[in-house]
């Protein structure tokens, strides 16, 4: 039977199954394969909560979807294309988000009569009529797993693990994409498990020779490379960015990098990635609780290294007074927050971008803190080293936030030289003579760093307050006063010290749609797809949150409606309407998930209809 070949802008594929069928790594290794074939990409991983939540329910179900192309691609995708659905369960959580006439492969002894119950189906899905609007492929991918393994007496454990690649495979074929890429990562993955690596590179290409010689599909895509900058790519998520961009700050600082941590849900892969650096001369600390973790961060700090700690809400609910001491210690300290759904344990695998305030305000007393927000996977690379040269320079903590799509999410980035990175070394305070840890530079007001152990620059830190200049403990009213005016002084001036904010349309018009944070692929497709329909629409994505950019006052009023698009239910609107008295619009929405594209279009030919 011919095979027809059709090629396609771009695709939108959900892998789904129980959180133990591997989809996370059928994902990342489709879309490692992609990103060696040139395509632009965006992925969006998405698993529950627990740890090995019931086999079979829909609360137990994992995903991973991607979206690439030959064409910029700034989302994970709306909707999906293609649904890769293991079990009864994945194809109910996921067939919801597929396109009519999609493509759904189903692994059919995931839709026995157990399977089926606990996804609450009554009847088969696959025998009633129910997916009549879909392009439908059967096929028993846990059988042709067994028999494409039947000669190496593996146990059935060991060969229902491996069932994953059969749908790789399939969907190798499906897409033209090459089976070496993640035969290579086999072969590295488990080379001390050769039995591992046959069976899993033997399913592998079973799947790819039973898509080619089957009958049932008459049609391979075709998604050709995308027309990126020149350079050297390599694809990251955003965790694994915030790692590289603070092991580049202290590079470039001349520090070494410590990082105090306790592992939470979705921030754990940074201490992982970090503790790879050694060799950077990075030391890495797993502490007993968040409050331990930040705590030896600050010291760190003190003794003369490049500090940080990560976490995620809750995490920073619990760092919170230390967070106060950093501010009182006037010590460089990046703190990074990879948001997530809340309260309390909330979501813990899902995103939301609802921790802004806490990182503005939640601290007792007068306690500016700089805060910035990552846009992308890739740009948490950039945002890192940017809080890390803040930190230095002007002798504060900083906040970073990120959130959980953008931490587990991945793009191609592309790799900078080190000569494109500037120098961020903050020299030592060495000379004892005339020495007051609490002078300033008259430029930042930034304190001198004297470390530990110099010769004639022994002072005093804690959280009391210290006496201008001279650093001892003052209980003086107007010295107190006189400080926290000092430090809120210095955050401020960091709005001379980073760019002006730039909107992407026009500079003038009928609606400006500001976004912050994860939003912005989002908002940016949304946008895009309005102005090219003649729309009166513009975008404005905010890095730096405190303090912003000196040009944003001259902004707002050259439109005539804002739109502040936000996964919480309204914190950035909040700032904007205080600080800069604008009659903002929100469009809010908490649901754990990224918005799409679609949902911000909506909104803004709902705002333009009545202009």
């Amino acid at each position: 039977m011919s095979v027809e070949t059709k090629t396609l802008d771009e695709v939108t594929i959900r892998f789904a199954g129980d959180s133990g069928d591997g989809m996370q790594i059928t994902g990342s290794q489709f879309t490692s394969t992609s990103a060696v074939m040139g395509n632009d990409l965006s992925t969006l991983p998405d698993y529950p909560a627990e740890i090995r939540a019931p086999q079979g329910t829909l609360g137990g179900v994992s995903g991973f979807q991607i979206h690439f192309g030959s064409t910029a691609i700034n989302t994970p995708g709306d909707m999906c294309d293609v649904l890769v659905a293991m079990n009864a369960a994945a194809l109910k959580v996921n067939l919801r988000g597929l396109v009519d006439g999609g493509v759904i492969i189903v692994n059919t002894d995931g839709f026995n009569d157990k399977n089926l119950r606990s996804a609450g189906y009554d009847e088969s899905p696959l025998s009633n009529g129910s997916l009549s609007k879909y392009q439908v492929f059967p096929v028993d991918i846990s059988k042709l797993t067994e028999l494409a393994l039947a000669d190496m007496n593996l146990s059935s454990k060991v060969v229902d693990r491996t069932k994953n690649f059969f749908a790789l495979g399939m969907m190798y074929w499906m897409f033209n994409r090459q089976v070496e890429n993640t035969v290579e990562w086999l072969k590295m993955k488990f080379a001390k498990k050769p039995e591992i690596v046959e069976s899993n590179i033997r399913v592998l290409k079973a799947g790819w020779n039973y898509a080619e010689t089957v009958d049932i599909f008459t049609v391979r895509y075709d998604v050709k490379p995308a027309k990126l900058k020149a350079g050297r790519y390599r694809n990251l998520t955003g965790n694994s960015a915030v790692a590289l961009g603070l092991v580049a700050a202290a590079e470039k600082a001349k520090l070494d990098l410590f990082l105090g941590s306790y592992p939470i849900t979705p921030a754990s892969e940074i201490l992982h990635d970090l503790s790879g650096y050694k060799n950077f001369g990075v030391k890495t600390f797993q502490a007993e609780d968040e409050i331990a973790a930040i705590a030896s961060a600050i010291g760190a700090s003190f003794g003369g290294a490049l500090a940080v700690t990560t976490t995620s809400g809750p995490g920073l609910a619990l760092k919170t007074e230390a967070v106060g001491l950093a501010v009182m210690t006037e010590l460089p300290l990046v703190i990074v927050n990879v948001q997530r759904g809340g309260p309390s344990t909330g979501l813990p695998t899902k995103t939301e971008q609802a921790d802004l305030l806490q990182a503005l305000y939640g601290r007792n007393g007068e306690s500016p803190v700089p805060v910035l927000a990552a846009s992308t996977p890739s740009d948490c690379f950039y945002m890192a080293f940017e809080a890390a040269r803040i930190a230095l320079k002007y002798m504060t903590p900083v906040f970073l936030l990120t959130d959980g799509y953008l931490g587990n999410g991945s793009e191609p980035w592309l790799v900078p030289t080190e000569a494109e990175l500037p120098d961020i070394s903050k020299p030592f305070r060495t000379n004892p003579e005339n020495f007051q840890p609490y002078e300033r530079d008259d430029e930042t007001f930034a304190r001198e760093w004297a470390i530990p152990g110099t010769p004639g620059l022994e002072h005093r830190i804690g959280g009391l307050e210290k006496k201008n200049k001279a650093g001892s403990i003052s209980y003086d009213p107007e010295n107190h006063d006189l400080m926290i005016r000092i430090r809120a002084e210095k955050v401020e001036r960091i709005a001379n010290d980073i760019p002006l904010a730039k909107v992407d349309g026009d500079e003038s018009g009928d609606l400006l749609v500001i976004g912050w944070g994860g939003t912005y692929g989002a908002i940016r497709t949304a946008v895009e797809k309005r102005r090219a329909d003649g729309k009166s629409v513009s975008h404005l994505h905010l890095k730096y949150i405190n303090p912003m950019p000196k040009n944003i006052g001259e902004i707002l009023p050259k439109f005539k409606k804002i739109l502040v698009p936000e996964i919480n239910l309204g914190q950035l609107i909040k700032v904007l309407r205080e600080k800069f008295l604008v009659d903002a619009i929100g469009y809010n929405v908490v649901a754990g998930l990224p918005f799409k594209s679609t949902e911000i279009e909506q909104k803004i030919e709902e705002l333009l209809g009545g202009l």
